[in-house]
Order: C-alpha cells, then structure tokens, then sequence
C-alpha cells in the first residue's frame, strides 16, 4: 500500500515535465507554421529604438540623467526589449481563448494532461518568443550604434529578465483568459495594465528626471525590476547585488503568478 500511494508522488514531476514538452512543441509547431506573429511583434521596437533613439538622443545632456556617458540608444534597448516582452505577453491569453472556442480547452481538461503543464506550455512558448525577439533588438540597437560595455553577461542578464517578466505575465494573461472567455475584456485588461507600468518605470527615461512619486511607484513596478536589471547588467561597471536582488523578485513574481494562474482552470471548470 505505501508502494502504491508513492509512486504517483515520485513520478508527477516527470509526467508534468513530460506533458509540458508536449504541449509545448504543439505551440511551437503553429509559431513555425506562422512566423508573421514573431516578425509583426518586432515592428513597433525597431520604431522605438531608431525613431526615439534619434529623436531623444540630447535627452542625456540634461543635468540629472545618470545614464549619459554611453548615449541614449544604450539607455533605451534594455527598456525596449522589456516594453516587448510585457506587450507581447500581455496577449498570451489569446492562446487560451482560440482553445476554448475550437472545443480544444474542454478536450484537455477531459485528459490526463497536467493543470501544471497545460500553464507552463503557454508560458514557456511564450518565454521562446521573446529570447528570439529581445536578441533581434540587441543586434539591431548594436547596427545603430549602441555600445553595451556588459558584454555577453550582460546581454544574458537582459534576455533572462525579459524571460522572467514574460512569464510573469504571460501567467496573468492566461488567468484573465480562463476567468473571463471573453477577447473584449482580455484586451481591455491588457491596456489597462500594460501602459502604466510601462511609463511608471525607467523603460524611455531616467527616474531622477521624474516626480517623486513616479519613483516611489515604480519600485513596487516588475517592468521597473527588469529595466533596472538589464540595464545594471549592460554598464562597464556592474551593481550584480542589485542585478540579484531584482531578478529574485522576477522570479518569486514568475512562480507566484504561475501557481495562481494554474488555480484559475478550476474557477473555468465550474463555469463551464
């Protein structure tokens, strides 16, 4: 009997290993059938980096900015590779909805597929996307100029904290997806969030030119978090306590999200 009741506990692990591999080359199977979405993401950053980049390029004259000696361009990519990756992430939950229109939502939860991994599919695809994404807008940000004294660590440091924040909220989208069923509110929601935490962070300026409050705020911010790490990384001289710190916080928000957003297929089990 002991035998019995412990094997499902020593072989879960493998099983939602197993599942999400599964379910994760099923996403990824559509993405390679369909690489507009990828290509079609990478627009408005590359409008970012070489309009804004030109456009802003004084801003880091101004007496209080603190990231001037290298240029503006090398101040705004590890803020644009983060605006990326929390827009694209944002929509994850489009995934979910397709599914649950197509019958294909109710078919899993009617398998043996794991909760755990059906979450961490979406996530993990997710995740795939922006490393493809956020190195394209460091070569680019590079062709126009832009010198990262952080080298490879630093740029390994900036595509692992645009990782962490898409599965932050790639997680929440997911949630949303399955609470709502509804694409009108899942945007609604996107916008919603997506816009403040973006502009009450350092992604397109320095805090020190902004109100107070503005960095009181984006302390509590995620964005801010991956910003701060990114662009820590990125310096001639790196804080890599501070790099730590803020990727710790990434993570414990990637894993709480995560969990909380497996729950969310038990509230979508009962509405059903």
């Amino acid at each position: 009997m002991t035998t019995a009741h412990m094997n499902p506990v020593r072989t879960r692990p493998t099983t939602v290993i197993a599942h999400s591999a599964f379910l994760t080359g099923r996403l990824l199977r559509a993405l390679w059938r369909m690489p507009t979405f990828l290509v079609i993401g990478l627009v408005q950053p590359v409008i970012w980096l070489l309009l804004f980049g030109q456009l802003f390029r004084s801003v880091v004259n101004l007496p209080g900015f603190a990231y001037g000696s290298s240029g503006f361009l090398q101040f705004l990519t590890p803020g644009v590779v983060m605006m990326t990756a929390l827009f694209a992430s944002a929509w994850a939950g489009t995934t979910y909805l397709q599914d649950i229109d197509r019958g294909v939502m109710d078919r899993l939860l009617t398998s043996p597929a794991s909760r755990g991994a059906m979450m961490c599919a979406t996530m993990v695809h997710q995740a795939i996307q922006t490393i493809v994404q956020s190195l394209i807008i460091v070569v680019i940000a590079l062709s126009a100029g832009a010198r990262f004294p952080g080298g490879v660590p630093g740029v390994g440091v900036t595509v692992l904290a645009a990782v962490l924040l898409t599965l932050t909220f790639s997680a929440l989208s997911n949630a949303v997806a399955l609470l709502t069923r509804q694409q009108a509110t899942l945007i609604a929601i996107s916008q919603f969030t997506t816009l403040p935490l973006m502009f009450l962070s350092s992604a397109v300026m320095d805090l020190h030119l902004a109100p107070g409050w503005v960095g009181n705020v984006a302390g509590y911010n995620p964005v801010e978090w991956a910003v701060v790490a990114a662009r820590q990384a990125m310096l001639a001289r790196t804080d890599w306590s501070t790099v730590w710190a803020h990727l710790g916080l990434l993570a414990v928000a990637a894993l709480v999200m995560g969990l909380l957003a497996t729950r969310a297929f038990r509230a979508y089990r009962k509405s059903t």
